[in-house]
């Protein structure tokens, strides 16, 4: 018996170390950890995401532009309007912007969207958000919707130290951690 103790007290630890060590390698490298980008693909859609500044509607519109999707969701109450505004000056025509505007979080992005993806059979689709946002959107719809293959392409806006100062970067990277532990704690959304 006091062996099997000293075994799991060694595992517990060892694994305590393992967490660490990612935890500190991520925050030395929170790009490495948080960034997730598909590369050159094509989908059904393109799913913007609120929040961000210009970045995320001016990255769709190049991507709408390089023929990566035929259409374009806006995902996000308040942020619908100005986005679909952005996306217009860029060249993208109405008939291709739909607009779920009831959403207040990745999560709600999430369930809202997907209804909307499903009525239209989609199989494909890219999100667009921010580089340190995009991990944990990215898992939240995978979570919810299995049956369609979802991409990520994030906008790279300040994705270098320098401009983390500018328009809080670096307080939303150090919360954008958090929430991957908390989304993962309460909704089971692996961060993996």
């Amino acid at each position: 018996m006091p062996r099997k103790k000293f075994i799991i007290g060694w595992l517990a630890a060892i694994l305590a170390i393992g967490f660490v060590l990612i935890g500190v390698a991520a925050l030395l490298s929170p790009q490495t950890f948080l960034c997730v980008d598909s590369g050159n693909v094509s989908g059904d859609v393109l799913i913007v995401l609120g929040g961000g500044v210009k970045d995320r509607p001016e990255f769709a519109a190049t991507l709408y532009e390089q023929h990566a999707a035929p259409l374009i969701l806006l995902s996000g109450a308040g942020d619908t309007t100005l986005n679909r505004r952005v996306l217009r000056q860029n060249g993208v025509p109405k008939d291709a912007i739909e607009m779920e505007n009831r959403s207040l979080t990745t999560r709600e992005n999430a369930i809202y969207s997907i209804p909307l993806l499903r009525a239209a059979h989609i199989h494909r689709a890219i999100i667009v958000t921010s580089w340190y946002h995009s991990r944990r959107a990215l898992k939240t719809f995978q979570h919810y919707a299995p049956d369609i293959t979802f991409y990520s392409r994030p906008a790279y806006f300040e994705m270098q130290h320098a401009g983390w100062s500018r328009n809080n970067t670096s307080h939303r990277m150090r919360l954008e951690f958090l929430k991957l532990i908390g989304y993962w704690g309460f909704y089971g959304i692996n961060p993996f």
